[in-house]
């Protein structure tokens, strides 16, 4: 088991001279700390702001500070300097990648829309700025259906998840959709057995889930929504037990704001070990030096930007 699967786990205790530290470093810097959801818990207790990919880079939007702390990975720094180039944004840690994000390179994707021409290209809001400025508009896991269907084209490029990818076609059937050959890692893992023995033992449970988990996945589960969507259902849900099945980050905040709840995980380890590398002196360090800075290159930027801009155009419900 490990520490995030043990109900009772609430994170290490932060010592309040560190503590200290890092609000000292945030002051002084007119900084803000954001920490997405699959970031240890003691990352969740010093930020800020905790939420997913795209709500953390609208939050470094929305903020007055000067110098944003990105705990999370590349990808998500990058997409916060489109959305406000003035900011100094700030990587936590430089080694915090996203598999999945790096499973399509711009040179790849150039190729293929060669390939097929006249084909509009959907990206995923986990890739790169380089991926984003060759596509036309992206997505996040919560609207990729309403992004989708407002597309004119019939037929649509969309890259780098094919589980996301899949399960936006099922709900769309007028589209097709030609999906690009990557994954999560982290939730491709899943087991199809470990899921119904977890069904089997907890039958009252609701089985929730991320859309990146394979076909055979979902096709178990009860809810299937973005990390946000996920938490906000669990909290409001009058239902006590639930199975979880996406980073086991999400069980920090769901457990900060439930009580009487109980979340079941799979025995194989939900973990991101990217998110994970995000640690407490690399936020003291990157405040006290103001790097490793993320700088989306103004050529990059402009066509990039213009995908972001056009998915939250998409009207919600």
């Amino acid at each position: 088991m490990t520490d995030y699967q043990n109900p009772e786990y609430q994170g290490p205790e932060i010592p309040d001279d560190l503590r200290q530290t890092i609000k000292r470093l945030a002051a002084d810097r007119d900084a803000v700390i954001l920490a997405h959801y699959y970031c240890k818990p003691e990352i969740h207790d010093v930020a800020d702001f905790v939420g997913d990919s795209l709500g953390l880079s609208q939050e470094a939007a929305k903020r007055q500070a000067k110098v944003i702390v990105f705990c999370g990975v590349h990808f998500m720094a990058e997409t916060a300097s489109l959305l406000c180039p003035e900011k100094t944004v700030l990587l936590a840690n430089i080694d915090s990648g996203c598999p999945m994000a790096d499973m399509v390179a711009p040179e790849d994707l150039a190729k293929r829309k060669a390939e097929l021409p006249g084909v509009p290209v959907l990206t995923y809001v986990n890739s790169s700025a380089a991926v984003k400025a060759l596509s036309d508009i992206c997505c996040t896991s919560a609207n990729v259906v309403k992004v989708l269907r407002s597309m004119a084209s019939d037929k649509i490029l969309m890259t780098p998840d094919k589980n996301l990818a899949t399960y936006a076609q099922k709900l769309a059937p007028e589209k097709e959709v030609i999906t690009w050959p990557g994954f999560c890692p982290t939730h491709h893992r899943l087991n199809l057995k470990e899921i119904l023995e977890l069904k089997a033992a907890h039958p009252k449970a609701v089985v929730v889930a991320h859309p990146e988990c394979q076909p055979k996945i979902l096709a178990e589960t009860d809810v299937i929504s973005s990390t946000s969507g996920l938490i906000k259902y669990c909290t409001e849900s009058e239902e006590k037990e639930f199975i979880i099945l996406t980073e086991e980050g999400v069980l920090h905040p769901l457990r900060k704001k439930t009580r009487g709840k109980t979340f079941y995980t799979p025995k194989t380890p939900m973990i991101c070990p990217n998110m994970k590398k995000n640690k407490l002196l690399d936020i003291v360090k990157a405040l006290e030096t103001l790097t490793p800075v993320i700088k989306v290159p103004d050529e990059i930027r402009g066509p990039a930007l213009r995908a972001v801009e056009l998915m939250m155009a998409v009207p919600r419900d």
